[in-house]
C-alpha cells in the first residue's frame, strides 16, 4: 500500500480539527483504537525543524507571570496579561469582519437539505430552503426539521465535503447535510470543542501557554506549559471541571474569524508553541482562530454552537509529552478528558471503558501467553508459540483463499536503495517514517510497504493483456518508524507483517475486480462476526492525472458499490475529495464486540505508481498484429524494449492496492479483545485439554492426546499433581475449547466426557461421546470455522 496505512491511528494524528504535530508520549500510555480516519498531519522534516527550546528567547514568549499566587486547589487569582491583550485584538478584528460581511451583498441562494436517511433506511425527501448568503446558517435551518434529528445535530457539512459551523453564514449555492453525534465526525467536532473548553479551564487555573488540544479515539487532551515547570496533579482535576461546569452554563459561543499571518503574529507573540505553528504549518494568506469565553486559540474547527451542548464533562487522567514530539525540546503536560451531550452517555462510557479494561490485547496477551514486548526492540512483538498459532491459523485461512481466488504469492526484498523510494514518491512524503540505512555509502531503506517492489515484479518482463488481472499477494515483513508515544500493544507497531495485495488489470476490469474485492471482505469478516461500512473518497482538490480517467475510475467504483448494495450489502457512504492524489479509494470500517469502530482494510486505485515505474503492457491489438511475426525486431538478448511514450497496441495497467485484514498484529489485537480471549476452536491456541481422574488412565490420556494431534489439532494433558478440580480450574482459566474428564468409565467404553467452555450446563459434568465421534464433530468443526464453540 502506497501512503495510506491500515496500521492504527494514532491520538498525534488526531484528524487534522486542531494545527496537528506529531507527539511523543513521555510515559508509556497510548491511545485506546477505534477506527482509523485519514490524518491531515502536518510533517516537516526533521532535519528542517526549528528547536523552540533552542531559540533565542523572547520575554513575550516565555511562561507568563500571573497576578497573584498559585495553589493547587484554586488557581491563579486573575488571568495573565497576554490574555486580556490577545482577546482584545481578537475583538477588534472580529467588528472589522462583522463590519464588512454587513457591506457585502446578499443575494438570494439555493440551498438545499439533505436529511439522509430514516431508521428504515430509506432516503428522505429533500427539502429546499430559502437562504441568503453570507447571513443565512445552517443552524437557523434546523427549526424546519424533525426533532428527532435536530437533537442530534452537532455540525453541518456542505456539499458532502465540507463540515461547517452551524452559525456560520453560507457563502453560495450548496447541498447542507447536518452530522449527529452518533456519527465518528459528530463526536471528533464535539470533542474537539470540549478541548477548547478543557484548555479555557486550564488558562484559567494555571496561567498556562497552550500547545494543542485535538480530539481523539476516547476523547479528546489538551497540551501546555506551566510556569516554573509545575506538573499537573489529580487533585487539579476537581478544580478544572468546576471551571468548565462553569462555561458550560455561560452558553459561551464559538467564534470564527479568519486572521492574517501578521495579525496571528500580534495576537499570539506571547507563546513559542503558536509561533512554531504559525512560522512552520500555516499557509500564507493566515488561518482561522475561534473564541470561546476567554479562551481565544488557532484552530481549523469547526465546532459545536456553544457550550451548553456539553452536559456531562470528566477528566480521565494526565501525562507528560514532548513538544513536537522531539525529546530535546520542551517537556509539556498533558491532559485528557471526555464529554458527552448526555449524562446517561457518560455512564454508558465508564462501562465501557471497565469492559475495554477486562478485554484488553495487552493483558490477556501476556496471560494466555500470546507475546509480550521488551524495550530491546520497542514497537516490535515478540509472538509466543501460543501467539504464533494464531498469526498462523490467520495465513493458512488468507491462503486458501488466494487459491480459490486467482491470487499469487510472492516474496520481494526487505530493503531497497533510496533510488527506488525516490521514484515511487514514497522518499518525497514518508521517508521520515521509513528505517533508512547506509549501507557502502549509498542510502537505503527498510520496506514500509510492499507496492514499489511489486511494480519492479510487474516491470521486469514484457507482459500481455492475457495475464491481466495480475493478482500478487505477499506477507512480507515490513518496518514503520512509527512516534515512539504513539505505540501501543499491538495496534501500532514499527515491526508487522500485512495481507498485503496489489492487483495489476486495465481500466475494463475494475468494476469485476472490486466486486470480488467486497466479496472477499463478507467471506473473511463475517468468519469473525465483524459487521463492515464502506466509503467512497473521491478526486481531492490536489491530484495526479487528467479529470476524466478520474471520473471513469470513480464510476467504476460507485457501480461497484451499488451492486453491493443491491445484493443486500448495506448503504455505502461517500467522502467527497478525500482520496488519495494518486486515485479514488474505498475505506471499510469494522465494528467489533464493544461497537468500536477499526479500519483494517483499504482499496486504492493507483494510476501514479504505474507511470512512475513505466509499467505496460501490450493490449489486444498488438497482439493480433504480432500473429505469425515472431521475427519483428523481437530483442535477442531477453531484455524488453519499453518505450517511455505509449505506443500503439500498448497501454499502462491499473493499479489496486487492497489489505483485509490489514497488520497482523492489529487484527490479532482487534480479535482477542472483540472474543475477549475466547478463541473460536478453529483459531484457537488451546483447542482441547485432556485431565485424568487417576494416574491409571493417564496412558489412555496419552493416546486421547496422540489421536487428535494427528488431526492437526492443539492438545495438551495435565498429568501433574494437583488435584482434578483445580486442573479443570486452571483450564478453564486459560480458556481451552474444551476440556476431556478421563476416567475407568472412559477409558473402558472408548469415550471422553466433554466440558465445553461455552456451555455452561457441561461445566458440572460434562457429556459423555465416542471417542471417534469426538474426533469427526471437532474435525467438522475446526473446518468449517464455526464461530460459535459447540458439536
Amino acid at each position: 500500500m502506497p501512503f495510506e496505512t491500515s496500521n492504527n491511528m494514532s491520538e498525534s494524528q488526531a484528524n487534522g480539527t486542531e494545527l496537528p504535530i506529531r507527539s511523543k508520549v513521555a510515559d508509556s500510555e497510548g491511545s485506546q483504537p477505534v477506527g482509523p480516519k485519514d490524518s491531515q498531519k502536518v510533517q516537516t522534516n526533521k532535519s528542517q525543524r526549528k528547536k523552540t527550546s533552542s531559540a533565542p528567547e523572547n520575554p513575550q514568549m516565555s511562561a507568563p507571570k500571573s497576578k497573584g499566587p498559585d495553589t493547587s486547589n484554586t488557581g491563579i487569582s486573575q488571568l495573565p496579561d497576554f490574555v486580556a491583550e490577545r482577546n482584545e485584538l481578537f475583538s477588534e478584528l472580529k467588528r472589522k469582519h462583522d463590519a464588512e460581511i454587513l457591506t457585502k451583498d446578499h443575494p438570494v441562494i439555493h440551498v438545499v437539505l439533505d436529511l439522509g436517511f430514516d431508521k428504515n433506511g430509506s432516503p428522505r425527501p429533500e427539502m429546499p430552503v430559502a437562504a441568503k448568503a453570507w447571513e443565512s446558517t445552517p443552524g437557523s435551518f434546523l427549526k424546519h426539521v424533525d426533532k428527532e434529528i435536530s437533537s442530534d445535530v452537532v455540525v453541518a457539512k456542505v456539499d458532502g465535503k465540507e463540515l461547517w459551523d452551524l452559525d456560520r453564514p453560507l457563502e453560495r449555492d450548496c447541498r447542507v447535510s447536518y452530522i449527529p453525534f452518533t456519527s465518528s465526525e459528530g463526536r471528533n467536532v464535539f470533542w474537539h470543542s470540549s478541548a477548547h473548553v478543557l484548555g479555557e479551564a486550564a488558562e484559567c487555573h494555571y496561567g498556562c501557554l497552550l500547545s494543542h488540544g485535538p480530539p481523539v479515539e476516547q476523547g479528546f487532551f489538551y497540551d501546555m506549559a506551566i510556569e516554573g515547570g509545575q506538573v499537573v496533579k489529580e487533585s487539579d482535576w476537581s478544580p478544572l471541571e468546576s471551571k468548565a461546569s462553569k462555561f458550560f452554563k455561560e452558553k459561551q459561543s464559538f467564534d470564527r474569524l479568519h486572521v492574517s499571518i501578521p495579525d496571528l503574529k500580534r495576537m499570539f507573540g506571547y507563546s513559542k508553541y503558536k509561533m512554531y505553528y504559525i512560522e512552520n504549518l500555516l499557509p500564507p494568506e493566515g488561518s482561522t482562530v475561534y473564541r470561546c469565553g476567554s479562551l481565544v486559540d488557532l484552530c481549523l474547527g469547526p465546532h459545536i454552537q456553544n457550550t451548553s451542548k456539553i452536559k456531562s464533562f470528566q477528566i480521565m487522567k494526565n501525562s507528560s509529552c514532548y513538544f513536537r514530539g522531539d525529546k530535546d525540546d520542551d517537556s509539556l503536560q498533558r491532559i485528557y478528558g471526555v464529554a458527552f451531550p448526555d449524562k446517561k452517555q457518560m455512564t454508558e462510557h465508564k462501562k465501557f471503558l471497565e469492559e475495554a479494561t477486562k478485554r484488553d490485547h495487552r493483558r490477556i496477551g501476556i496471560e494466555q501467553e500470546l507475546f509480550f514486548f521488551n524495550d530491546v526492540s520497542p514497537g516490535s512483538t515478540f509472538l509466543l508459540p501460543h501467539g504464533t498459532r494464531i498469526f498462523n491459523a490467520l495465513q493458512k485461512l488468507l491462503r486458501s483463499e488466494y487459491q480459490k481466488r486467482g491470487y499469487s504469492e510472492v516474496q520481494s526484498p526487505n530493503m531497497y536503495d533510496s533510488d527506488l523510494w525516490k521514484k515511487s514518491g514514497h522518499w518525497q512524503h514518508y521517508s521520515e517514517d521509513m528505517f533508512v540505512l547506509d549501507v557502502e555509502k549509498k542510502k537505503w531503506a527498510l520496506k514500509p510497504m510492499n507496492c514499489p517492489g511489486h511494480c519492479i515484479m510487474f516491470g521486469h518482463r514484457e507482459r500481455s493483456y492475457r495475464e491481466l488481472p495480475l493478482r500478487m499477494a505477499d506477507f512480507g515483513v515490513l518496518h514503520r518508524n512509527e512516534a515512539s508515544g504513539a505505540l501501543n500493544g499491538m495496534t501500532r507497531v514499527r515491526k508487522f507483517q500485512q495481507d498485503d495485495t496489489h492487483i495489476f488489470c486495465t481500466q475494463d476490469q475494475i468494476t469485476e475486480e472490486i466486486e470480488g474485492l467486497f466479496d472477499f471482505l463478507k467471506c473473511i469478516y463475517g468468519l469473525f462476526g465483524f459487521p463492515f461500512r464502506l466509503k467512497l473518497s473521491t478526486r481531492p482538490d490536489k491530484f495526479l492525472g487528467d479529470i476524466k480517467t478520474w471520473d471513469t475510475a470513480e464510476s467504476k467504483l460507485k457501480d461497484a458499490l451499488n451492486s453491493f448494495t443491491a445484493s443486500g450489502g448495506g448503504q455505502w457512504e461517500l467522502n467527497e475529495g478525500d482520496g488519495a492524489f494518486y486515485g479514488p479509494k474505498i475505506d471499510i470500517t469494522i465494528s467489533d464486540a464493544l461497537r468500536r469502530d477499526w479500519q483494517c482494510a483499504t482499496i486504492q486505485l493507483d494510476f501514479q505508481l504505474p507511470q512512475n515505474f513505466e509499467l505496460e503492457y501490450m493490449t489486444a491489438e498488438i497482439a493480433a498484429k504480432l500473429k505469425g511475426a515472431a521475427t519483428d525486431e523481437a530483442p535477442t538478448d531477453g531484455s524488453a524494449a519499453r518505450p517511455k511514450v505509449l505506443g500503439p497496441g500498448r497501454a499502462r495497467p491499473v493499479m489496486v492496492h487492497r489489505a483485509i485484514v490489514g497488520s497482523f498484529e492489529r487484527f490479532m489485537a482487534i480479535l482477542t479483545e472483540h472474543f475477549a480471549g475466547k478463541w473460536p476452536f478453529w483459531i484457537s491456541p488451546r483447542q482441547i485439554l485432556v485431565i485424568p481422574v487417576m494416574p491409571a488412565v493417564n496412558d489412555y490420556v496419552e493416546e486421547v492426546q496422540r489421536l487428535f494431534k494427528a488431526q492437526k489439532m492443539y492438545v495438551d494433558i495435565d498429568l501433574s499433581g494437583n488435584t482434578m478440580p483445580k486442573k479443570i480450574r486452571t483450564g478453564q482459566l486459560q480458556q481451552y475449547n474444551f476440556i476431556f474428564v478421563v476416567g475407568a468409565q472412559e477409558k473402558e467404553s472408548r469415550a471422553v466426557n466433554i466440558r465445553n467452555r461455552d456451555d455452561q450446563e457441561t461445566q458440572a459434568k460434562g457429556e459423555l461421546v465416542p471417542l471417534d465421534e469426538a474426533i469427526g464433530k471437532l474435525k467438522a468443526l475446526k473446518k468449517e470455522r464455526r464461530l460459535i464453540n459447540a458439536i
